[in-house]
């Protein structure tokens, strides 16, 4: 089994760089570069377009059609699943999960709440209250799985999403300068702390990203009734040549039209990653749609959808006052507070930031995690595999043996 060269994996990742950089060299003939490029983190710069019907419409039509499928898979042609297997005995709750709980439940009256006496400590709340968060989802998966989760049965892989998500989130926050700044961070230069203390806040905070990610997945892939639901589809083999063109096309093409083409950050970079990785067929979550099987890629995005909802929740009480003691003063007092600003359809707000229509952008995100982490495992040679088994995924099983054929 041959690996593809490293030279084959990293060249698209710089291309998908080097694009919206040589894109805004004549977008931008002024400064070559989008306005706030390089202000980190990111900050606002200019409005963006106003809400716009027909866009709006264009934008709830792909919404509704996603939530149908999800919801009837039958109409797209899913076999009914066989009969799910037994589920293991549950085990008991591990000492992480209360650990875990405890740290959830404190920094987040901390951050929400921001009592006077705690003083500069609530700048610090945010990375361990997602940490605790982790370690409560790992311990449900674990009770739910007989023992088995990521911290127990493949902690190496837990630790190694937690450096990745480090960079990917960078890499993902890179893109956010090519369409004006779909979200920034009002609190992200507060004169309280020093400009490199927040630089580490933020960079302690990515750590979080890609492990919630992944404990959301096994979660979801606990329940085999789910699990089963999307694993007898049609068998879509993509076509990863045009795939990887058309989406670094895309991603030019938002650079010039950084407000009607700003959902190609969720797309483009996706898009690219995964094209050249079904091309030296490294194994992601889109190898196994190939064999009719959704599951992998419709669970991590469904994953991502579910952890958005506590994103946007304890984001939103982070800078406004608590809805259970609303008489607490509104106080700038986490760095890592984002608002959006999304063109034509920033309306019908889910916890006052994020219009509803955006939650959608958490579906294609998810896939850009898991794509992510497929590629730098196959960059570094280490195991990407989240099945709990300690096996090839098990939702991937059949395409082991083509794994590494040019």
């Amino acid at each position: 089994m041959t690996r593809p060269s490293r030279w084959s994996l990293v060249w698209p990742v710089l291309a998908t760089l080097i694009v919206p950089l040589a894109a805004a060299w004549f977008a931008y003939p002024g400064t070559h570069l989008p306005p706030g490029f390089g202000i980190f983190p990111p900050v606002f710069v200019q409005a963006a377009p106003g809400f716009w019907l027909p866009y709006f419409l264009l934008v709830a039509g792909a919404a509704l059609l996603i939530t149908v499928f999800y919801l009837f898979p039958q109409w797209f042609g899913f076999r009914p699943p066989a009969a799910p297997p037994v589920p293991p005995a549950p085990a008991r709750l591990p000492l992480w999960f209360w650990l875990g709980l405890a740290l959830t439940l404190y920094f987040w009256w901390l951050m929400w709440a921001r009592p006077p006496s705690m003083g500069s400590f609530v700048y610090y709340a945010f990375t361990p209250l997602w940490w605790g968060f982790i370690l409560v989802l790992d311990g449900i998966v674990y009770r739910r799985m007989g023992g088995r989760s990521l911290l127990a049965t493949r902690p190496r892989t837990l630790w190694l999403s937690a450096l990745v998500s480090v960079a990917g989130w960078g890499y993902f926050e890179y893109y956010d300068y090519f369409v004006i700044g779909n979200w920034t961070y009002p609190n992200g230069h507060m004169p309280e702390l020093a400009h490199a203390t927040i630089v580490v806040l933020f960079l302690l905070a990515y750590t979080t990203v890609w492990p919630v990610i992944f404990e959301w997945y096994t979660l979801l892939m606990s329940f085999p009734r789910l699990t089963l639901r999307y694993t007898q589809g049609p068998k879509l083999q993509l076509p990863a040549q045009l795939m990887l063109w058309a989406a670094l096309g895309l991603i030019g093409a938002m650079v010039f039209w950084p407000y009607p083409l700003f959902w190609g950050i969720w797309i483009g970079p996706m898009a690219v990653i995964t094209a050249q990785l079904l091309r030296l067929k490294v194994w992601t979550p889109f190898s196994a749609i190939a064999q009719g099987n959704w599951s992998p890629a419709l669970l991590v995005a469904l994953g991502s959808l579910c952890n958005g909802f506590f994103w946007e929740l304890w984001n939103y009480g982070s800078a406004h006052p608590n809805p259970l003691s609303p008489s607490y003063p509104i106080t700038p007092t986490n760095p890592n507070y984002w608002v959006y600003d999304i063109p034509y359809v920033n309306v019908i707000h889910v916890f006052s930031e994020m219009p509803l229509l955006g939650y959608f952008g958490y579906l294609p995100f998810g896939m850009l995690v898991w794509v992510v982490f497929a590629w730098a495992g196959a960059v570094f040679g280490f195991d990407t595999s989240l099945d709990l088994d300690g096996a090839r995924p098990a939702e991937a099983a059949d395409t082991a043996a083509t794994e590494g054929a040019a």
